[in-house]
């Protein structure tokens, strides 16, 4: 579904990502690990548009994204819900999940909102409620929700669980377990990597803007490098 082949980003001079590959198969939970300023972010904003590779490619669903807009991008079926949920403070609830779905017709649009109100029972309750006065764990499953109102075919989450409670963490983990039940391909990045690991199908482990290592997510829970750096041992 998404093969990335090569991809170099800069920032300025800097070589933040470094002829990075990987892929996502249809109907997997991927996760990307490793320390702070690894790279993890820059890939995703790259993927979707809001950063330009300088070289390298980015394919998705067989045809090559790596230099279209955002807005182009999230039209055939990839979302990204950024680092800090990024939400729409001074607005509603409602009006935050609506500007998600600007490449939606008009019923199609309804559907989404119906389906993100039945995932997120407490959005519908807070639908009216500005935005910036929900709590974080209500923000980031606006900030889901308002990717969801796209339809994706690939959501890619970044951080989803940064500053909740344990209890909130369970719970958002398990709105992507559920997500990826109802078809939702799933390319995840979180610093919590025991929790990123337990539920996803596949990893990569990233260290200064390069892949280091690649396997199935349960082997990188046994391996002792990665057990050491993000596991506590």
């Amino acid at each position: 579904m998404l093969k990335v082949g090569k991809m170099d980003v800069y920032y300025g001079n800097i070589h933040a990502i470094k002829g990075i590959s990987f892929e996502v198969a249809q109907g997997e939970i991927v996760t990307l690990i490793g320390a702070n300023g690894a790279g993890k972010s820059t890939i995703l904003k790259s993927v979707s548009g809001l950063m330009r590779p300088k070289a390298g490619s980015v394919g998705f669903l067989g045809a090559e994204i790596g230099q279209l807009p955002p807005h182009e991008i999230v039209k055939r079926g990839l979302a990204h819900v950024p680092e800090g949920r990024r939400i729409f403070l001074r607005m509603t609830v409602r009006e935050n999940l609506e500007m998600g779905s600007y490449t939606q017709p008009g019923p199609a649009a309804q559907e989404s909102l119906d389906n993100v109100y039945s995932r997120f029972p407490r959005l519908r309750e807070r639908q009216r409620q500005q935005a910036g006065t929900l709590s974080g764990g209500e923000q980031q499953m606006l900030a889901i929700g308002r990717a969801l109102m796209s339809s994706p075919k690939l959501l890619m989450l970044d951080e989803p669980s940064m500053g909740l409670a344990p209890l909130l963490v369970d719970q958002i983990f398990g709105i992507i377990v559920e997500l990826r039940r109802a078809g939702v391909t799933i390319l995840l990045v979180e610093q919590n990597a025991r929790m990123a690991l337990s539920i996803a199908d596949r990893g990569y482990v990233l260290e200064t803007g390069r892949v280091v290592k690649s396997s199935a997510a349960s082997e990188l829970l046994q391996d002792d490098d990665v057990r050491r750096a993000y596991l506590g041992g």
